[in-house]
């Protein structure tokens, strides 16, 4: 058996085009456990389950769900810690304070290197926006990395293999969080979501938005993922090259519609994972590949036979 941290280091092997390895990533973690399994998640917050037997159990059950589908469709596996509301601002709200915040981001990596698979298996330290998901935020690069540097410093301190941005609305904010993995020296991807029209929720087009974090950070990123949008919604045509892979919605609605519904939004997993597979091959520097809101095994099953 391989420990997770035996097999990929350094992060940059998620996004390597030297190699024939698609990685499965699973971001819907929160959606499933909340619509399909009723446990209740205050504040859409996974990271609360570490401190209680019973949510490492459901949370490793979890994993090792992924970590199958990822050996059964010939994939590599990206496990995404549960650390994605585990900022200061987000887990303020929930009565953390900063010595409370730390333990629980060093001990969601610390779980996550428990876990053992025979497939390669890479470690991300997943990060989310200061505010919601689905809106723009108005963080100044430099606020934003400030902000964002304690954080992602405590999740490299793990040995983490890397850091993963996700539902990243704002360029600015992108910028920060990119400069602060970079000061750190850990490496980063950044996964940006997009609304229907395609465009980030600050306006920005995402071949714009790509752009102008490459430029403002020295291409600094390892790579970016479009992640939380479903494939339709997606243009690819000009930030395709640029692009290392999709961690998908199930659901065609918006992301306003999703913050609304009372019930989950599964679409078509058959479905998705042909959308995903035929973008696999029109794309062949992707590497990572998932599901985000709405997901479960049977889309990453799907995805993951989609794209071999």
């Amino acid at each position: 058996m391989l420990a997770a941290t035996d097999t990929i280091q350094g992060g940059t092997a998620v996004i390597d085009q030297d190699n024939d390895i698609r990685w499965l990533s699973w971001t819907g973690m929160e959606t499933h456990i909340i619509f399909n399994l009723g446990v209740d998640l205050p504040g859409f917050a996974s990271f609360p389950l570490l401190e209680t037997e019973q949510g490492r159990l459901l949370l490793r059950k979890l994993y090792e769900e992924q970590i199958a589908v990822a050996q059964e469709t010939g994939c590599g596996v990206c496990l995404e810690s549960v650390t994605w509301m585990a900022n200061a601002d987000r887990a303020a709200a929930l009565g953390y304070d900063a010595e409370r915040l730390e333990r629980v981001n060093r001990d969601a990596i610390a779980f996550l290197m428990e876990i053992e698979a025979e497939i390669p298996v890479c470690v991300s330290g997943q990060i989310g926006p200061r505010g919601d998901g689905y809106e723009a935020g108005e963080m100044t690069t430099d606020a934003a990395q400030a902000y964002h540097v304690r954080q992602i410093a405590v999740l490299a301190e793990t040995g983490c293999d890397m850091i993963s941005a996700f539902t990243i609305g704002s360029v600015d904010e992108a910028i920060g969080m990119v400069r602060a993995a970079n000061a750190v020296g850990v490496p980063i991807t950044v996964a940006l979501t997009v609304e229907t029209d395609g465009r980030l929720p600050d306006g920005t087009n995402l071949n714009d938005a790509i752009t102008r974090i490459d430029a403002a950070t020295s291409d600094g990123a390892s790579g970016y993922l479009v992640n939380c949008a479903h494939p339709d919604h997606l243009t690819l045509e000009e930030a395709g090259a640029r692009l290392s892979g999709l961690v998908v919605n199930a659901s065609r609605l918006s992301h306003a519609e999703l913050d609304e519904a009372a019930e989950l939004d599964d679409g078509n997993p058959d479905e998705l994972g042909q959308q995903i597979g035929d973008l696999a091959r029109k794309y062949p520097q992707m590497r990572v590949f998932g599901g985000c809101c709405g997901t479960d095994m049977r889309h990453l099953r799907a995805i993951g036979r989609g794209v071999h």
